[in-house]
């Protein structure tokens, strides 16, 4: 709790500063990544505008310690989700789904809980697909320089269930003063393990029937 609440104090520091709200993360949500924390639901962090880029941007890696690329499912909340909802509640509640790519940096161990919550669950960037009403996938497929490296047919396999990763996800930041509220995006996480990346690279991730989102990184 500490940790989610040190993490939301920093939300806050930022959005006085000039950010503005866009929505939560999750993060370390799989079943061995719950198992090395010794935790039963996903971290959660927090996304801004000023992290948010369009598909096809250029990031630039310096000053990172171990850059991180994810591919997430991405909703848009339609309602408020309260602290007590059921996995169907919080399903019910998302009007609009699309891709996403986050950007992550791994610049410390993940052995202290707290700490990871506070820095924001390692959180850099995202990039969001368009927005639609049917869930993307299940097949999704991550290239790099256009070459596939990686994909999942069963996306659900590392998140888990998204309506119980969006219930946690609401009960979470409840009992740190916080709430999922209508117009909310939240990344659910990465539906393959995370994969380590480096400039000079170019990472798309893409379902069937769907636009796809792309970032070039640099040095």
């Amino acid at each position: 709790m500490r940790g989610t609440t040190r993490m939301l104090a920093r939300r806050q520091d930022e959005l006085a500063a000039g950010a503005q709200h866009l929505g939560w993360k999750v993060g370390f949500g799989s079943p061995a990544g719950m198992a090395a924390l010794g935790i039963d639901r996903p971290l959660v962090g927090f996304l801004t505008s000023d992290r948010l880029l369009t598909s096809g941007a250029t990031v630039s890696l310096a000053g990172w310690t171990r850059p991180l690329f994810e591919a997430e499912v991405v909703v848009r909340l339609g309602d408020d989700i309260g602290p007590d909802a059921t996995a169907g509640d919080a399903l019910a509640a998302v009007d609009g789904w699309a891709t996403a790519i986050e950007l992550a940096d791994l610049d410390r161990a993940p052995d202290d809980i707290e700490a990871v919550l506070a820095g924001n669950v390692y959180h850099r960037h995202v990039l969001l697909g368009e927005l639609g009403p049917q869930r993307p996938g299940p097949a999704f497929t991550v290239r790099r320089n256009g070459v596939e490296v990686t994909g999942t047919s069963e996306p659900e396999e590392l998140t888990g269930e998204l309506g119980w990763v969006l219930a946690t996800t609401a009960s979470t930041v409840a009992a740190a003063g916080g709430a999922l509220l209508a117009g909310d995006v939240v990344i659910t996480g990465s539906v393959v393990p995370p994969v380590p990346v480096a400039a000079g690279e170019a990472w798309h991730v893409s379902v069937p029937g769907r636009s796809g989102v792309e970032v070039h990184l640099t040095a």
